[in-house]
């Protein structure tokens, strides 16, 4: 690791690095990113659909965070019933290039089983 981006005596959680994990770690962050990356815009049962395994609520919760970070922006349309919609906010999209490296890191380096 870059001295720079983790300095002796300095806690991870005040480096960038550290600022960068808490923005994307977490079972589903990465995955919501991905799949919003794919399509620009989502709906909730869309997105839920996409992932497959991740609980109602779990994903609720998850899209709070990532809006409240800035990741993501939730437009609301007034209409009955409701309709929500999500897409990548620029902060959002300014990471897609780091999901892209680690999806090029995992090709070129996944074990294949003979």
């Amino acid at each position: 690791m870059n001295e720079s981006c983790v300095p002796t005596g300095v806690a991870l959680r005040d480096t960038g690095f550290g600022y960068t994990l808490s923005l994307i770690g977490g079972k589903y962050k990465m995955i919501i990113l991905y799949w919003l990356s794919e399509n620009k815009v989502m709906r909730h049962n869309q997105l839920q659909r996409s992932i497959g395994t991740i609980p109602f609520k779990t994903l609720s919760l998850t899209l709070k965070e990532l809006e409240t970070d800035g990741l993501i922006v939730r437009k609301e349309f007034p209409q009955v019933p409701p309709k929500v919609e999500y897409s990548l906010s620029e902060q959002g999209l300014s990471l897609i290039p780091l999901l892209d490296m680690m999806c090029d890191w995992g090709v070129n380096n996944q074990l294949t089983t003979v």
